[in-house]
């Protein structure tokens, strides 16, 4: 079988998904993406936190942020989407640690009001507090079919089941070979997440030092729930987070460990060692895990992501890196995109400036 397009994003998550929702709406160049699991956001778009925090991250990531959070709003004002839901962010810890951490929106509340908004906590177990009241919580399952829907219904062709294994630049076209399929395409985006350098390897692109680090998270029982607008509570020194979810508490030890590209899978006893620790600092009463699972979170040595034409590989262009801010600059990220692949000029030049694959290499 042969398919010919403009544009051929490869990689079903939500960094491709957004993008190829993004770029078929607009009616201009052809898409196709291709993803290489059975089903769509199959890794980490499937294992986030579905939290969306504007004071996280670097600041052109907080600015990607709150652009996305924009362009959320006015998605569910057009289709009536529940696509986010209100959830503040508690950042506790050490005064030093909190200090360094509260950026942007979060504001520093004092310890009493922390213990008001969270009550689970215990009170010699942190110093100080800082609170972000314009984070949203997001429903990742809505959000990208939101964008599936959106990129078939506009004409672009998806296909699982349809891992890259061969790729050849001939001329000014790609010639891809996709699962079953051969694919005639001008550009190849690479939205492979924690395969994104092996992608770039394979187009006889250079690869960008992404690393792939494990973050761990679980659904446990709890004696004592946080009850309905609890914020999610996190640790300032990055050792743990938790909030409510419908069947219990969701928490993770925010591990930050490379890894190999894979289907990664929780290690024995680090949800175990949390449960633990989460007992002896709050009450929520953890009594067994319901469920545990292990995304890769994939990031280049500055931080920050590559999105971009490749400089030194003709046809190539760049959407990886996100790691842990893939879902809250997903929009942002895929409107910025989408005009340098339709020949347009950036809405945020700075952003596409300090994003761009020339100022990954240069260290900027």
């Amino acid at each position: 079988m042969n398919l010919s397009c403009d544009v051929l994003i490869v990689g079903g998550g939500i960094a491709g998904l957004s993008l190829a929702s993004e770029l078929a709406s607009r009616g201009g160049p052809t898409v196709a993406l291709v993803e290489a699991e059975p089903t769509l956001g199959y890794h980490t778009s499937s294992r986030s936190a579905r939290q969306l925090n504007p004071s996280y991250g670097p600041p052109v990531v907080r600015r990607l942020t709150a652009r996305t959070l924009g362009l959320l709003a006015g998605v569910q004002e057009r289709t009536r989407l529940v696509l986010t839901t209100p959830r503040s962010y508690l950042l506790i810890g050490s005064e030093a640690d909190v200090a360094a951490r509260a950026a942007g929106s979060m504001r520093r509340v004092t310890h009493s009001e922390a213990l008001r908004l969270c009550p689970q906590l215990l009170p010699d177990t942190f110093e100080a507090a800082g609170l972000d009241t314009t984070c949203v919580g997001t429903d990742t399952d809505a959000l990208l079919e939101h964008h599936r829907a959106v990129a078939a219904a506009s004409g672009a062709a998806i296909l699982t089941g349809a891992r890259v294994t061969a790729a050849e630049r001939g001329g000014s076209r790609w010639r891809v070979r996709a699962g079953e399929q051969e694919i005639d395409a001008g550009v190849v985006v690479n939205a492979a997440g924690a395969w994104a350098d092996r992608l770039a390897e394979l187009c006889g692109a250079a690869p960008r030092n992404l690393v792939p680090y494990r973050r761990t998270a679980a659904v446990v029982r709890v004696g004592s729930q946080p009850v309905p607008g609890t914020p999610m509570v996190a640790s300032a020194d990055d050792s743990f987070y938790f909030r409510r979810d419908d069947a219990g508490v969701l928490i993770s030890p925010c591990e930050s460990v490379p890894s190999a590209a894979e289907d990664a899978r929780p290690n024995p006893g680090d949800v175990e060692a949390l449960i633990i620790r989460l007992n002896t600092l709050t009450t929520l009463g953890i009594t067994g895990v319901l469920r545990s699972w292990t995304g890769l979170r994939t990031s280049p040595p500055s931080g920050i992501p590559i999105v971009g034409f490749d400089p030194d590989a003709e046809g190539f262009f760049w959407l990886a890196g996100q790691g842990g801010y893939g879902f809250q600059t997903s929009s942002a990220i895929a409107e910025l995109a989408a005009a340098q692949l339709s020949g347009q000029e950036p809405g945020d030049t700075q952003a596409a400036a300090e994003l761009a694959p020339a100022a990954a290499s240069s260290g900027r």
